[in-house]
């Protein structure tokens, strides 16, 4: 299938991705200037950042369930909401406290309700199976697009104005995505040609989840991933800052994991329509062992910096189609939205510790070797954690059709 024959709804979905995303991934350049204002150390907006990764994560399996019973455009809408109430009242607020509720709470519940957990579990359900992990690859790569589009953007505002005009900026484009979300259309079963897993309840889909060791073992894969997406994110402009390095060199580093995890993402959801997803997992991690391993070695340039951001950028994202092709794979489509929440639930819990770790590290240590080089080893950890997951469909044998 031709992805210009991909329903409305996988577009209006990377719309949605494309704000919901960027704004996300833009956050780590508001660490000094936002820490400077409020005269505290980088660990209170590395816990702000975390605590925002935890809550997104544990708001996930609920907002998933949410998704699958009532339909993900209501979801979308609420959290888009959520997401600029935050947004906003971080731009006011004027104790350092608050952005615990703002940046943290409020902005968490809104990504875990604009991100990809919904947005895919809608695709999945619209597009065939064969093709899903093509379809997963183009929306995480075009959401990837906002990194591009957004970081630059963000850097401009912080030059021109300050954070807090960035903020409110940014809580007038969440608008757009309720716009996105009242287009979005999808698919209801019908009650004819019923599959079994169509029968299938959640509650016999959670039990036949949580007995299948592959289910585990993709659950500590993306614990990796997780750290790794978030500590980079969220320390690279500081730790680039402290390599004397000007903040254009930061954002723009930024930049290009956005734009090259456009053609990864792309890339890694090809291969694993074409090839076996749980090996090209693992060769992805392979590669992030390499590129990562290699910055932490070489002298810190604004040529090596802007290499890094390219290289670590074309595998950034690409666990994203693969990780959900291998739920989707295994467990079906009816119920991706809550067993992929779950899965990214574990997702978050290492972006919570990859935040807060780095804040927490260096301001103990006055350093990000040590954090750089555990990235390292979580890497290929997580490239032989994935080869011996059994990938094959689930054949439910103890139940009937009607």
């Amino acid at each position: 299938m031709s992805i210009f024959r991909f329903p409305p709804l996988v577009w209006l979905g990377i719309g949605i991705l494309i704000i919901s995303l960027g704004i996300r991934q833009s956050f780590g350049i508001f660490m000094m200037p936002i820490s400077e204002h409020f005269q505290t150390g980088r660990e209170f907006f590395s816990f702000a950042i975390a605590l925002q990764n935890l809550l997104f994560g544990i708001f996930q399996p609920f907002i998933g369930m949410a998704s699958d019973k009532w339909g993900s455009k209501r979801i979308i809408i609420m959290g888009a909401i959520a997401y600029a109430a935050g947004l906003a009242l971080t731009s006011i607020a004027t104790e350092s406290s608050m952005l615990y509720v703002s940046l943290g709470a409020l902005v968490g519940l809104g990504l875990s309700a604009t991100s990809y957990v919904i947005i895919l579990g809608a695709v999945a359900k619209v597009v065939p199976a064969e093709h899903a992990a093509k379809a997963f690859g183009l929306t995480t790569a075009a959401g990837s697009f906002g990194m591009f589009a957004v970081i630059p953007g963000a850097q401009t505002l912080l030059h021109d104005f300050n954070w807090q005009i960035a903020m409110q900026v940014f809580a007038m484009l969440c608008a757009l995505m309720v716009a996105f979300a009242l287009f979005m259309k999808t698919a209801k079963p019908s009650s004819q040609g019923a599959t079994v897993e169509d029968t299938q309840t959640l509650t016999e889909a959670l039990k036949e989840a949580f007995s299948h060791k592959g289910y585990w073992l993709i659950h500590a894969g993306f614990f990796v991933c997780g750290f790794h997406v978030m500590f980079i994110a969220t320390h690279l402009p500081s730790y680039l800052a402290d390599k004397d390095l000007p903040a254009s060199s930061a954002a723009m580093a930024l930049a290009y994991v956005g734009i090259f995890n456009i053609f990864g993402s792309y890339f890694w959801g090809v291969m694993g329509d074409k090839y076996s997803k749980r090996h090209v997992m693992s060769a992805l991690y392979f590669v992030r062992t390499v590129v990562i391993g290699a910055f932490v070695t070489l002298p810190v340039t604004e040529h090596t910096a802007a290499i890094f951001g390219g290289a670590i950028g074309f595998c950034w994202l690409g666990t994203v189609p693969l990780t959900s092709g291998l739920v989707r794979q295994i467990f079906g489509a009816r119920y991706l939205s809550t067993l992929y929440g779950l899965v990214f639930f574990t997702h978050q819990v290492g972006s919570f510790l990859g935040a807060w770790a780095g804040g927490r590290i260096y301001d103990y240590y006055g350093s990000y070797e040590p954090i750089w080089w555990s990235t390292v080893v979580l890497a290929f950890c997580a490239a032989l954690i994935h080869l011996p997951i059994n990938d094959k469909p689930l054949v439910r044998v103890n139940e009937q059709l009607a």
